[in-house]
């Protein structure tokens, strides 16, 4: 699996999963990912820790 926020492979037997009211389901690989995500609302293609950012620069 990858993580839906910054796109980095998760480990089996680590991570989180969220299912959102509609049914989409997200997975985390850390709480970092989840509360930019979730709470903060931020876009992963604008930070360049994340593997997004990485793939829309080239």
């Amino acid at each position: 699996m990858k993580c839906s926020f910054c796109g980095r492979e998760i480990e089996k037997g680590t991570g989180k999963m969220f299912v959102r009211k509609s049914g989409a389901i997200l997975y985390f690989c850390s709480n970092k990912c989840e509360k930019n995500m979730l709470k903060l609302g931020r876009k992963a293609r604008k930070l360049k820790w994340t593997m997004h950012y990485v793939k829309q620069k080239q």
